[in-house]
């Protein structure tokens, strides 16, 4: 089974040098990666992540998730390449579908019904491998020769096939995760589920038994490939405290009493107790559902961080 890493999820870019130092200080943590999103009014992924591995000396960087529609997969293949390179081979790809249909319309980007999404998605990984695996371009080879420029690839060959970085696909419906169980190297299940009648992209959070579910389809689709896999969780909530059924109960009222508070303690996609009581969830879930990777969303970077000692100080007992 694979080692437990920890990672979050950049919410803001608020200058050069404070994002640089809470990037340090996520290092020191003892995080292992951190990701940026996809989203209007986020910070492009891209730069942030080379920002990232440019103020640390060991953090891995990556996309959770760049929208599959909002690319062009030829130019999304310049761009995952040189970020490869200039973060010296630390960079994951994760790629999903899309599911906020108000970005899609401010950016005037079509939303295409959901089948033909995944079927983006699908088409956009497989053109990512042709070119990655690909001498560059036909067009190019005079230029080559002329100024000896040599064609941008990826440094690493785990994902695309083995000719690039390694690969994210995170869902809940059977259409991404079959796509996963084909190609991914990490499998992502995010916990955030669209409400029945509600807009696209209004969420709900995900009890344990739906994960039991569907992690239990992501691994038959899967097959013998399956242990080889990481399984990645997206945390929605931490909340430190020393009363878990209250801080529970103060969370629904909050957001909504979509679950039982019994059910909100229980999933995987919120961790609520003291330190010693997350970590315990934390090494729990690894044997129901596999989970060894978790992304923690930004605001809860220092939250979290106390976890990550005490998983790690359970793991290698002195």
């Amino acid at each position: 089974m694979a080692e437990f890493r920890f990672s979050y999820n950049v919410f803001g870019v608020e200058g050069s040098e404070a994002f640089a130092e809470t990037c340090r200080r996520a290092e020191r943590h003892g995080y292992d990666t951190v990701f940026a999103g996809d989203h209007l009014g986020f910070a492009a992924p891209f730069p942030v992540l080379v920002a990232a591995a440019g103020a640390t000396q060991r953090l891995k960087v990556g996309t959770l998730v760049l929208n599959a529609p909002f690319w062009n997969p030829a130019l999304l293949a310049r761009e995952i390449a040189t970020t490869d390179v200039l973060t010296s081979g630390r960079l994951e790809i994760g790629l999903g579908s899309g599911h906020m249909k108000w970005e899609f319309d401010a950016a005037g980007i079509e939303w295409n019904p959901f089948r033909q999404r995944a079927d983006q998605l699908r088409e956009t990984i497989l053109e990512l491998g042709r070119c990655f695996a690909a001498d560059g371009y036909e067009q190019q080879a005079r230029l080559r020769g002329q100024f000896a420029m040599p064609t941008l690839r990826p440094v690493q060959t785990h994902g695309f096939g083995g000719y690039g970085p390694p690969l994210i696909i995170g869902g809940t419906g059977n259409s991404i995760l079959d796509i996963a169980a084909e190609h991914a190297d990490i499998i992502s299940i995010p916990g955030a589920y669209q409400m029945p009648g509600q807009p696209p992209g209004t969420l709900r959070i995900g009890t344990a038994a739906e994960t039991d579910e569907r992690v239990r389809y992501a691994r038959e689709r899967t097959g013998a490939r399956a242990d080889r896999l990481e399984w990645h969780v997206l945390v929605q909530q931490v909340v430190v405290t020393e009363d878990r059924h209250a801080a529970a109960t103060a969370l629904l009222d909050q957001h909504g009493r979509v679950m039982a508070v019994d059910e909100l303690l229980e999933t995987p996609f919120a961790l609520i107790g003291t330190v010693e009581e997350i970590a315990d969830q934390v090494l729990r879930n690894r044997d129901r559902y596999g989970f060894t990777y978790y992304t923690v969303h930004g605001p809860f970077m220092d939250t979290f961080a106390p976890v990550i000692e005490r998983v790690r100080k359970v793991e290698t007992p002195s």
